[in-house]
């Protein structure tokens, strides 16, 4: 496996090139596609055409972009021209015209990265999971017995598999870091606004975009590209003044606050999952950070959370025939069917829920720099359901939802694996804006307990 920053050290130097990179990557997605499923589309053709462009601009010594001839991926909820965006659902029709790129996408491909297809989603991106009626059930590359997390399955596992270096994946409630978290690769859900996003999702100003990657590096480089302005975004925020790779690349934690809560106050978290994180934690202090024992002080916000969820799945389907709706993945039709029965009194009750639960982590940043927790609770378990005890989805994922309703910079980096070889991710949360600290400290973790050579 290589990164995408030593890629690019690599076509500086003239010992590969981007055709090369890319037909690696196919290769394994040819490889390991039809067992793991974590793409939905690919352009081999479209693919080589790009690489073989940038090859010609290395050689020249004219590099365009800062992701030249990198194979990348895109999360099949984000419209990406000329190719069909059907979100692992038989309600949208293929035969209509592709031909606008989302701001995420577009930025890509300023920056001349090769954009090789599109990976795996639930249906609509509506849960933590990645199967759908489409096209199945996405895997988990260390064991594919087992859930790749979702809702950006796919591109987690084209990460963890080499299918790829980075893979651009959406965030509403944990989409990025629960994947990520499960396939044992970097996954941050940035600053809502930081990346720019068209057209608005149906979920609001929950949905993030963001990068998974193999390391932190990748994944600074990536917001480099994507963060900034787009006039079809009136919620994006203004393009950072610094560097995010820069931040990721000097990234120490001396003197830093941090906030350590195991379990948020209020949930059971698997022993094995426990004690990895705990011993994680220490790492920032042998760092020379000042690590405390410390709950945020808030009571899961899942009802309220539901409620702007589902709300915005019902939105999603409004417009469906009785037979388009009929083809729905059947709990997708359950929390359609829930969010419909929502009143405005009650979507502003749990807006204003989200109001005081930002409010409270405004005022714990004000004493600790970042937050750490575990991503999930629980191990990855077995692919193509929901749920293990037949629940919804956030009855498993109670650390990712309370922080897009916060809006925070949040990421995922492996801290260690399960006694059955199973990844486990440690929780870096920040105040909003915070992005840069955010890697910064992932960074610093990296340096210290580094991941990359334990392959699935």
């Amino acid at each position: 496996m290589i990164s995408a920053t030593e890629l690019l050290a690599e076509y500086r130097a003239g010992r590969v090139s981007p055709v090369e990179a890319t037909k690696d990557a196919l290769a394994r997605i040819d490889e390991l596609n039809g067992s793991l499923n974590a793409f939905c589309l690919v352009d081999a053709e479209r693919a080589l055409a790009s690489a073989a462009e940038s090859e010609q601009r290395w050689r020249r010594g004219e590099p365009a972009g800062l992701l030249d001839g990198v194979p990348v991926s895109v999360k099949d909820l984000l419209l990406t021209r000329g190719w069909p965006t059907l979100r692992g659902s038989h309600s949208i029709d293929p035969d209509q015209l592709w031909d606008v790129d989302a701001p995420s996408v577009a930025r890509l491909r300023e920056h001349h990265a090769v954009i090789i297809g599109k990976t795996t989603t639930p249906e609509l991106g509506w849960k933590g999971v990645t199967d759908n009626p489409l096209t199945g059930v996405t895997r988990n590359p260390w064991d594919p017995t087992r859930t790749s997390g979702g809702s950006s399955g796919g591109a987690a596992v084209a990460v963890a598999a080499g299918m790829g270096t980075i893979s651009l994946g959406t965030d509403g409630g944990g989409s990025v870091r629960i994947p990520a978290s499960f396939s044992g690769v970097f996954g941050i859900k940035p600053t809502y606004g930081l990346v720019p996003i068209y057209p608005a999702s149906p979920f609001g100003t929950l949905s993030h975009v963001g990068p998974l990657s193999w390391t932190v590096a990748d994944a600074a480089l990536a917001l480099d590209v994507l963060s900034g302005v787009d006039g079809r975004d009136w919620s994006a925020g203004p393009r950072p003044t610094g560097s995010f790779a820069a931040a990721a690349s000097a990234g120490n934690v001396a003197g830093m606050r941090i906030g350590f809560s195991p379990a948020l106050g209020y949930v059971s978290v698997d022993p094995e999952v426990a004690a990895l994180v705990a011993s994680a934690v220490e790492v920032f202090t042998e760092l020379g950070a000042v690590v405390s024992m410390a709950d945020p002080g808030f009571a899961d916000p899942v009802d309220a959370f539901h409620v702007l969820w589902f709300s915005g799945a019902a939105a999603s389907t409004a417009a469906l025939s009785a037979e388009q709706r009929a083809r729905l993945d059947p709990g997708l039709r359950e929390v359609c069917a829930q969010g419909a029965g929502f009143s405005a009194l009650d979507y502003l009750e749990a807006t204003a829920t989200r109001a005081a639960l930002g409010k409270t982590m405004g005022e714990f940043h004000e004493r600790y720099d970042l937050l750490v927790t575990p991503t999930i609770p629980i191990p990855a378990f077995e692919a193509g359901i929901e749920s293990p005890d037949g629940g919804r989805w956030t009855g498993w994922t109670p650390f990712t939802y309370p922080f897009n309703m916060t809006q925070q910079p949040a990421a995922t980096v492996p801290c260690g694996f399960t006694s059955a070889g199973l990844p486990v991710g440690l929780q870096v949360v920040g105040p909003r804006h915070a992005d840069a600290r955010v890697l910064a400290a992932c960074a610093a973790f990296e340096r210290a307990r580094p991941w990359q050579s334990t392959l699935p």
